[in-house]
């Protein structure tokens, strides 16, 4: 009789765990909410607007005479010189700055990771500041200081004067390495140390440590800072979801999608070169997924596999 009751009394105390999981459902929603409604209103719609003007010839200073055109704007593309310099361009700007950015990167976790170096905390606060503070700022008041370095000491002493401007894509890309380098540095951090002393013992030096171990053990790391930087070197507003704070980038798409749309207020046009550029990206995006086979070492696929 006691075992027909404790069953009886199973099924109530079922519906008291369920409705607990479902008040921390929704309290982890209204948590989110702020997040989700700032990601549907200022990302999702203007990303679903910018396809939908893409197949029309929106014109910002004339919108009565907009009228349904098809694909139109992406045939148009195919003949444009232009987007496809300015495409082929942005690929140039991701194969020169990305790879200076993370080789810089990766050397900086390396020297961090040392225990040799003192004061890392203040070190670590200094480099990734250079997240939060505008890199473009950060170059004007570098220029200023060049000119008026050169009024003081380069033209008094006939020395040629320092072009500045042609400092500026190392000097953005190298600027930009915080994120990066956290992320660099937390993967070295989280390196067993037991490995390293058992290279230690084989007699493996610095350099062989470095490239037979720390490299393949945070290829993961490598892989997502890649992935990341390829979607920053193709610009902020590739979607047409935020602006820009000059009238040029240094992504040459990105400035043709922004002179398109602003300065010809073709904003028909503009979405299927920004959404072109986004499937460039994509396939981009997707071989280098296909390609992380061969040489991002997972850790929870070797721990499957021995399963």
């Amino acid at each position: 009789m006691d075992i027909a009751n404790q069953s009886r009394a199973l099924p109530e105390i079922k519906p008291a765990k369920r409705t607990r999981q479902q008040q921390e459902a929704r309290i982890g929603l209204l948590f989110l909410a702020p997040w989700l409604i700032g990601f549907v209103l200022l990302k999702a719609l203007p990303i679903l607007a910018a396809l939908i003007f893409s197949l029309t010839d929106f014109k910002m200073l004339s919108p009565e005479t907009t009228k349904f055109v098809g694909l139109e704007n992406y045939i148009r593309f195919f003949g444009d010189s232009v987007a496809g310099a300015s495409l082929f361009g942005s690929l140039g700007y991701f194969l020169l700055t990305v790879p200076l950015e993370m080789v810089v990167a990766l050397l900086l976790a390396a020297v961090f990771t040392s225990d040799r170096l003192k004061n890392k905390r203040l070190s670590q606060t200094l480099i990734f500041m250079t997240a939060i503070i505008p890199s473009t700022s950060i170059f004007f008041i570098f220029l200023g200081s060049l000119q008026y370095a050169e009024r003081l000491i380069f033209t008094p002493m006939g020395l040629p004067p320092i072009q500045g401007f042609g400092l500026l894509l190392p000097f953005m890309a190298l600027w930009s390495i915080g994120p990066g380098f956290l992320i660099m540095y937390s993967a070295m951090e989280s390196v067993p140390r037991e490995i390293y002393e058992a290279a230690r013992v084989d007699g493996a030096g610095p350099i062989a440590r470095f490239v037979y171990i720390t490299l393949p053990m945070i290829s993961p790391a490598i892989f997502f800072t890649l992935v990341i930087n390829l979607t920053g070197a193709f610009g902020g507003s590739v979607l047409l979801d935020r602006g820009y704070i000059l009238s040029f980038s240094l992504s040459p798409m990105e400035s043709y999608i922004n002179d398109t749309m602003f300065n010809e207020a073709d904003l028909g046009y503009a979405s299927a070169l920004a959404w072109v550029t986004f499937a460039v990206m994509m396939a981009l995006t997707i071989f280098l997924f296909r390609s992380a086979k061969r040489w991002v070492y997972f850790p929870e696929e070797d721990e499957a596999n021995e399963i």
